[in-house]
C-alpha cells in the first residue's frame, strides 16, 4: 500500500482572511480554515478522520457505510485508488440497487469501490454487532477493517485534534458544519481554552450532541473544550437545499470567488451571517469557519 506521506498533504491547511460587510459592519473578522485545499481528492475533513483509519487498516480490505450521496464514500473510494486498498461502500437502501447509479456512487465505483446495498431498516441497525457482522458477511468482506458512517471513531476524533491545535491563538470561535460530529468532537478538543467551537448540523433530530459527547468519552475519555451546536440551519436535512440557501451560496460565491458546497459549507456561512445579524459575536471577536469540502462536479 501506497504511503500516506506519498499523496503530500498540504498541511496545515491555510487560514484566508475575507472582508465581507456582513461580518465587519458588526465589528467581527472572519477567516475561513481552507481545509479544502488538503488535498484534491481526500478533502478537508475527510483527510483528517480516514488518515488515522487507513494507516489502522494495515492494507486491508475498507469496508464503510454512507447514503446515496455520501461525500465519506466518495472520499473513501478515492483514497482506495490512490493507496492501492480495496474498499466496500455499505450504501443505504437496497431499492437503489435496482436503479443507474447517481453521480456520486458512480464515481466510487469508477474509484474501485464494491458497492453493496442495504435495506434501510438493516442499515438502522448497523452499529448493532450481530447485524454489524452479518452486513460485512453479506458484502463477502469478512476480516475487513470497518469504519463507521462519516468515518466518525475515536481514531478519528483523535484525528481531528490537529484541527483545533491548527487553529490555537487565531480565532475566538471556530465554526463547522457537523454531519456525524466527529470533526467538532476533535476539534474542539485541540483548541485553547479561551477559544470555543460551534458547531452547525446538517441533519434534523437534535442528536447530534449525545453523539459528540459520546465520540469524546471513546477518544479522550470525558468531555473536551467549550462547544456548542445551533440546530437551526439544516435546511430541511441532508443532502436538502432550498431557494434561499442556494442563492445565498451563489452570493457568497460571488462576493469571495469561492466555490460554496451546498450540503455543508453553505449551511455553516447561511447561519454564521444570521448568527452575526442577531448580535451572537460581541465587536471584536474573530470567527474561523472550516471550510470542510468543495462542490462535488
Amino acid at each position: 500500500m501506497t504511503s500516506l506521506a506519498a499523496l503530500h498533504p498540504r498541511l496545515p491547511s491555510p487560514a484566508q482572511e475575507i472582508e465581507d460587510d456582513r461580518f465587519t459592519r458588526h465589528g467581527i473578522r472572519l477567516l475561513l480554515k481552507r481545509d479544502d485545499l488538503i488535498h484534491p481528492e481526500l478533502i478537508g475533513n475527510k483527510w483528517r478522520k480516514l488518515a488515522p483509519n487507513l494507516t489502522a487498516a494495515a492494507g486491508r480490505t475498507v469496508v464503510t457505510f454512507g447514503g446515496a450521496y455520501s461525500n465519506h464514500l466518495r472520499a473513501t473510494a478515492a483514497a482506495g485508488r490512490l493507496l492501492g486498498l480495496p474498499t466496500v461502500g455499505a450504501v443505504r437502501g437496497q431499492e437503489l440497487a435496482d436503479r443507474p447509479l447517481n453521480p456520486s456512487l458512480a464515481r466510487c465505483a469508477a474509484d474501485g469501490m464494491r458497492l453493496h446495498f442495504v435495506d434501510r431498516s438493516t442499515y438502522r441497525r448497523k452499529t448493532e454487532p450481530e447485524t454489524l457482522a452479518a452486513l460485512v458477511r453479506a458484502a463477502d468482506a469478512e476480516g475487513a477493517y470497518v469504519v463507521p458512517e462519516g468515518g466518525s471513531n475515536a481514531l478519528a476524533v483523535r484525528g481531528c485534534h490537529a484541527l483545533g491545535e491548527e487553529l490555537r491563538g487565531h480565532a475566538d470561535v471556530v465554526a463547522l458544519a457537523c454531519g456525524t460530529g466527529g470533526t467538532l468532537a476533535g476539534l474542539a478538543a485541540g483548541l485553547a481554552p479561551d477559544q470555543r467551537a460551534l458547531g452547525i448540523p446538517v441533519l434534523r433530530g437534535g442528536f447530534l450532541t449525545a453523539d459528540i459527547q459520546t465520540l469524546q468519552d471513546r477518544a479522550f475519555g470525558g468531555r473536551r473544550g467549550s462547544w456548542r451546536l445551533d440546530e437551526r440551519f439544516h435546511f430541511g436535512g441532508y443532502a436538502r437545499t432550498t431557494p434561499v440557501l442556494d442563492a445565498f451560496a451563489e452570493d457568497f460565491e460571488d462576493r469571495h470567488g469561492l466555490p460554496v458546497e451546498r450540503l455543508y459549507v453553505a449551511k455553516l456561512l447561511y447561519g454564521l451571517v444570521a448568527l452575526a445579524e442577531e448580535g451572537a459575536f460581541a465587536r471584536g471577536t474573530t470567527v474561523a469557519a472550516v471550510i470542510t469540502g468543495r462542490p462535488f462536479p
